[in-house]
């Protein structure tokens, strides 16, 4: 409930989709300032700058012809020039006095021209007039503001057959209406582009989000139980490997919820039956057996050997619990591997004759020092001992064996008997997995073989188990410490 209230009062602006919405406009917005600032900044006065440039250069591809030629008789000389600015160009006869006036080659009325007298007053009082008196060439610019509205040049000219002078203006007022309208084309372009982009950005963020929330809605359901649910995604990108470890997760969780159910029925069965049979003996004993000896004897030991069952049976549930949780550190030291293996296949042995089944010790060396946890691998040992006496035919015999290898030293236990499933081979060595154990006499909690691996893990040795020729062999590798020769030794 409260999960669910906790949903309900979010923010929109926390989700997913907001933020990467607001993400991607962020993006937009900032290509759209950045492309604003080139425009005004850089683009603007450029196109400025290059427009004065094409005039400058006209003009001074003119300055040759102008030094050779008249220019009221090369009309193609003077069109030229008038056509090389956009704006009016004043005649100034050898005096400074206005002759003439032009705008794109077109003669202007010096009487009527109220414009025209204007621009000629500002250029008498202007310093470049005397510029103009002494025939040196010029080139001004005015301002208004941080723009050039204007861009005046004086070139020394020869017109009718005497000297003269060119002042000509260049006007940049149509230049700045034109990138005013592109201004405003940017605007719109940008406004468009905006509503577009929030639109796109919107389908996009819900494109994205739709298979994260199909992966979530997956979670919900194994967080409530639902282990079967699954994440129907077939993506190949990271949210595909995403769903694909959720429905990993999910089979594990079964399978956990498998073994849950297992131990549960495992340990509650297999410490009742020893718990049963040590009230039932005791009450016999007390009961009935009491006063013969023999018989007092016999059952009194029954209880013993069952409690003794049931103390293993908690001491390895307790230790792999400990492994798991990392509380369980090894105490290595210099032991004899061939010892250890001795001592465990003679402690065995007496719980095999049960069974009729005998062990035999076979070894490539009495000495076979190694770095270990004596009493883990002992344990080792043990429950693969264990292990192979549960699936071992009355009558059958259990070979331990330490044999040479280029890398050391492996040690085997082989059973004869049914070999276990190939699929099967790397589920025994996980907790309370019994597939190996199907046919056997089915005696411990199923955990035996966890134990083995976690010491074997923490040892950083190789394991494993092999099926061939009717024999079940499961082994362990010890590193090489020394060399040494083959010497068997078998025990009865």
């Amino acid at each position: 409930m409260n999960t669910q209230k906790n949903e309900k009062k979010e923010s929109p602006f926390h989700r997913i989709v907001f933020r990467l919405w607001a993400q991607m406009m962020v993006l937009v917005l900032l290509a759209i300032v950045f492309l604003g600032v080139g425009q005004i900044f850089l683009f603007d006065r450029n196109y400025v700058q290059t427009e004065i440039s094409s005039v400058r250069n006209r003009i001074h591809s003119l300055l040759p012809q102008l030094e050779e030629n008249d220019l009221a008789e090369d009309h193609d000389l003077f069109y030229s020039l008038s056509l090389s600015i956009n704006g009016k160009m004043m005649i100034l006869g050898p005096d400074g006095s206005l002759i003439g006036a032009y705008s794109f080659g077109h003669p202007l009325d010096l009487e009527k021209d109220e414009a025209l007298k204007t621009t000629w007053q500002n250029t008498k009082e202007s310093s470049d007039y005397q510029k103009i008196l002494n025939r040196e060439p010029f080139e001004h610019s005015e301002k208004s503001g941080s723009h050039i509205t204007w861009e005046t040049y004086g070139i020394p000219v020869r017109y009718n057959g005497s000297a003269a002078y060119a002042v000509m203006y260049h006007s940049l007022t149509s230049l700045y209406a034109m990138l005013a309208v592109n201004r405003q084309q940017l605007i719109l372009l940008c406004i468009l582009l905006t509503a577009a982009a929030s639109v796109l950005a919107a389908l996009l963020a819900r494109q994205f989000t739709r298979p994260i929330f199909t992966i979530k809605k997956t979670v919900d359901k194994l967080t409530k139980g639902d282990l079967a649910a699954k994440s129907d995604l077939t993506r190949k990108d990271e949210l595909g490997l995403l769903s694909d470890s959720v429905n990993t997760l999910g089979d594990e969780l079964q399978r956990v919820d498998v073994l849950r159910k297992e131990v549960i029925a495992n340990v509650s069965h297999e410490l009742k039956t020893p718990l049963s049979h040590i009230g039932g003996y005791a009450e016999m004993v007390r009961d009935i057996s009491w006063k013969d000896e023999r018989k007092r004897n016999e059952d009194l030991n029954f209880i013993v050997d069952e409690s003794r069952r049931m103390s293993e049976m908690v001491n390895d549930i307790l230790d792999y619990s400990k492994m798991q949780a990392g509380y369980l550190k090894l105490r290595t030291d210099r032991y004899n591997l061939y010892e250890i293996m001795e001592s465990e296949t003679l402690s065995c042995s007496k719980n095999a004759e049960k069974y009729q089944v005998s062990l035999k010790l076979i070894s490539c060396s009495r000495n076979i020092p190694r770095t270990l946890d004596a009493l883990k691998i002992s344990q080792v040992i043990r429950n693969l001992i264990y292990n192979a006496v549960n699936h071992t035919a009355d009558g059958g015999t259990v070979t331990v064996k330490a044999e040479d290898i280029p890398s050391g030293v492996r040690v085997s236990v082989i059973n004869p008997g049914e070999p276990i499933p190939e699929e099967d081979r790397k589920l025994i060595w996980e907790r309370y997995q019994r597939s190996q154990h199907e046919g056997g006499r089915q005696e411990g909690t199923g955990i035996g073989l966890s134990i083995v691996s976690a010491i074997l893990n923490a040892h950083h040795m190789p394991y494993g188990v092999d099926c061939h020729d009717g024999l079940t062999v499961f082994w362990f590798e010890s590193p090489a410490d020394s060399q040494s020769g083959y010497d068997a030794s078998v025990l009865p």
